[in-house]
């Protein structure tokens, strides 16, 4: 196998059933994530936790994501992408459980740990096996699947909700989510492919080489400008706009919106109009929607900034996780290892530089910034289109 090919010759060439297979795992992601968000009012309220040693426990599930994903790659060469994401996905449910019923602070801080890793093994196993997937099928595919996982949010946290309000303990709502998960999995594990790329050239610690780089580098603008308007829009709302603080969310979930619309049209729109143009056309998008949030008095058209907003950033991504195989610098695996690891970075730093910024200046420098590194992203991504296509 050459670096960013695959050889079927002795495997097994993914299908339909393998596409159904990795949308499923999307979802299972994505739900899970949202199973677990309601649970941190009663984790804090269970051990009596301030403000600050609730955001460090927090930050353990970053640290734990962050100890596994560079390594992930290493794990889907070396046992498939079926038994990581199968072993990763079932400690993923059953941790779930733990969360919402462990009252000892170092249990915690262990279970949230694990709980990272293990969830940031599926995300980079999952984008492995998509691209893998997306690539023996010859058409777009990367955009729905990673909607996919936004659908799993929505579902997670609107079932979850709807327990809650039907009287529920935490602990029953969680045991009904878990069962989801165990049983969607289940179902879809034996869709899931054997093997997670080649192990030629495949290391222990995955670390972005040439182009791939500059795909890390995109991939982590990105997630860097997601995970600041999720932390800081409803800020900038309140603070700087004067909206209530009943309509604090709004602005992100509006970009969320945006976002998973697109996603979800986003193959067909590739498709037709092709990657580069969609990338160029999405930065426009993007960058003009930052301008309506900052230089906008009207609460109507900030909004229309962040849908906007969402609408540019939507297919970035998935877009370039697809390039990942057509590149000949690393192995698949390795490669999405290392882009996914960068990416994550982005969304941990991104609310704290943020926050750096708008200490020593305002909000208003903060998003300018983003703006301007919108900009450069566009720019690097038109370079990355020459080198690899």
């Amino acid at each position: 196998m050459e670096s960013g090919n695959l050889d079927y010759t002795m495997k097994e060439r993914p299908g339909l059933r393998q596409q159904y297979a990795t949308r499923a795992i999307f979802f299972i992601g994505g739900f899970g994530a949202a199973s677990w968000a309601p649970l941190v009012p009663f984790l804090k309220l269970r051990l009596q936790l301030s403000e600050d040693i609730l955001g460090m426990l927090l930050l353990c599930i970053g640290v734990g994501s962050l100890l596994t994903m560079p390594f992930s790659g290493l794990a889907a060469a070396r046992f498939g992408c079926r038994r990581v994401i199968a072993s990763a996905g079932t400690v993923y449910a059953m941790l779930l459980l733990v969360l919402s019923q462990a009252s000892s602070f170092w249990l915690i801080v262990a279970a949230l740990l694990l709980f990272g890793a293990v969830m940031g093994t599926i995300d980079v196993v999952a984008n492995i096996h998509a691209v893998i997937v997306e690539k023996a099928s010859e058409r777009r595919l990367m955009s729905g699947m990673h909607a996919l996982w936004s659908v799993g949010g929505f579902t997670g946290a609107g079932l979850f909700g709807f327990w809650m309000q039907q009287g529920f303990s935490p602990f029953a709502a969680t045991t009904c989510a878990v069962m989801i998960m165990l049983v969607l999995l289940a179902v879809s594990q034996r869709g899931l492919l054997r093997y997670g790329g080649g192990r030629e050239g495949t290391s222990l610690f995955a670390v972005p080489r040439g182009i791939v780089a500059f795909v890390g580098v995109i991939c982590c603008s990105a997630f860097l400008v997601e995970g600041a308007i999720m932390d800081w829009s409803g800020v900038f709302l309140t603070t700087l706009c004067g909206v209530d603080m009943s309509m604090a969310g709004m602005g992100f979930a509006v970009f969320s919106a945006a976002m998973l619309t697109m996603r979800l049209a986003g193959d067909r729109i590739v498709q037709r109009l092709g990657g580069k143009a969609v990338v160029i056309v999405g930065g426009l998008f993007a960058v003009s929607g930052f301008l309506l949030v900052i230089f906008s008095t009207a609460e109507r058209l900030i909004y229309i900034g962040f849908f906007s907003i969402g609408i540019g950033s939507a297919n970035i991504v998935p877009i370039f996780f697809s390039l990942l195989g057509r590149q000949q610098v690393m192995p698949i695996n390795m490669a999405v290892s290392a882009v996914s690891t960068l990416g994550y970075m982005g969304i941990l730093m991104g609310p704290a530089v943020i926050g750096f910024i708008a200490h020593a200046t305002s909000l208003y420098v903060s998003f300018g910034i983003l703006t301007a590194l919108l900009v450069l992203q566009t720019c690097i991504a038109s370079y990355v289109y020459k080198k690899i296509l």
